[in-house]
């Protein structure tokens, strides 16, 4: 099968095509034939090799953590899901991943994939999805009349972020640049705050009881969005770099997410995207052969949005 690989650490260039073996499912595992998978920064820093602690992936490896496809042969011990039940899911971030004819997954990460799209465009969902979900109601806990803040509100994570707060009926303040001003207020901002001509902090005519901060901004900037945030608010950053600031004296947390892949929770934004209540934005679709193209235009900052990765089929 076809598959793309790095045998070194380095810049997008060590991406290349090969013909590997196809996998054989172990117990508890199924074989998936991809539809597609997407990219996501943490590609290119595994790729680059500044994510050896945390993900220590074996070389050669495969990139792609989001998976779209179908079952196609099942491991030892495992019921479901049958073969031929086309499925989405977060796959193991240290184990070889979707950008390949086929890959291996735990059963148990694994949810039905959306009816109501294309396949292929599925696989822009499980770990933006997965992150906005559990910034927002596993860590920030937000319920309905809260005001959000969110910057980096136009990434692919902020997609889902300013969605699913609006549904959760909060009122959503979004930050984001003057070309992506239209594309925020579609998914819901009550609020948009142009980062590149105003103050964020004067702009903020009164305070929010959570921050989602997505952007890769400077610990300064980060530390100063504390100040509009209502004592008892929290603070919730994915920049991973870079710690979350707190203000005990006025008990606002700041919390550092570490998405995870679960399943119910991917199932939970599924059904949401088939009534209607989410919408997936893919910014580009490209063939696997393309993927180290993809991962150039990201380290350039480039990208046209929400990537994903197409696989042919056989």
């Amino acid at each position: 099968m076809k598959a793309v690989r790095f045998h070194e650490y380095g810049g997008p260039d060590v991406l290349r095509v090969e013909d590997v073996d196809q996998p054989v499912p172990g117990a508890g595992q199924v074989r998936i034939r991809v539809a597609a998978t997407s990219f996501n920064g943490v590609d290119g820093n595994i790729r680059g090799g500044f994510m050896q602690g945390p993900i220590p992936v074996k070389l050669p490896h495969t990139p792609g953590i989001d998976v779209a496809g179908t079952v196609d042969a099942l491991g030892e011990g495992v019921d479901g899901p049958e073969i031929g039940t086309d499925v989405i899911g977060f796959l193991p971030m240290a184990e070889a991943g979707a950008a390949a004819e086929y890959v291996l997954a735990p059963a148990g990460i694994l949810t039905p994939a959306p009816e109501s799209i294309p396949l292929a465009d599925a696989a822009a969902l499980p770990v933006v999805g997965l992150t906005a979900w559990q910034a927002l109601f596993d860590h920030a806990k937000l319920t309905a009349g809260q005001r959000v803040l969110i910057n980096g509100a136009s990434g692919g994570v902020g997609g889902y972020a300013v969605q699913l707060a609006k549904n959760a009926g909060a009122h959503v303040i979004a930050v984001a640049g003057p070309r992506h001003a239209e594309q925020v207020n579609a998914a819901g901002a009550d609020e948009v705050i142009d980062h590149t001509t105003t103050e964020v902090i004067a702009a903020v005519a009164e305070p929010v009881d959570v921050v989602l901060n997505l952007a890769p901004i400077d610990p300064a900037q980060l530390a100063a969005l504390l100040s509009v945030i209502r004592p008892g608010g929290v603070l919730v950053n994915t920049t991973v770099w870079m710690p979350a600031p707190s203000d005990e004296e006025r008990d606002v947390r700041g919390i550092d997410l570490f998405v995870s892949s679960d399943a119910d929770q991917l199932a939970q934004l599924v059904r949401l995207v088939d009534s209607g209540e989410l919408r997936v934005d893919v910014g580009q679709r490209v063939p696997l052969t393309d993927l180290a193209a993809v991962h150039a235009q990201a380290a350039e900052g480039a990208l046209p949005g929400k990537v994903v990765i197409v696989v042919p089929s056989a």
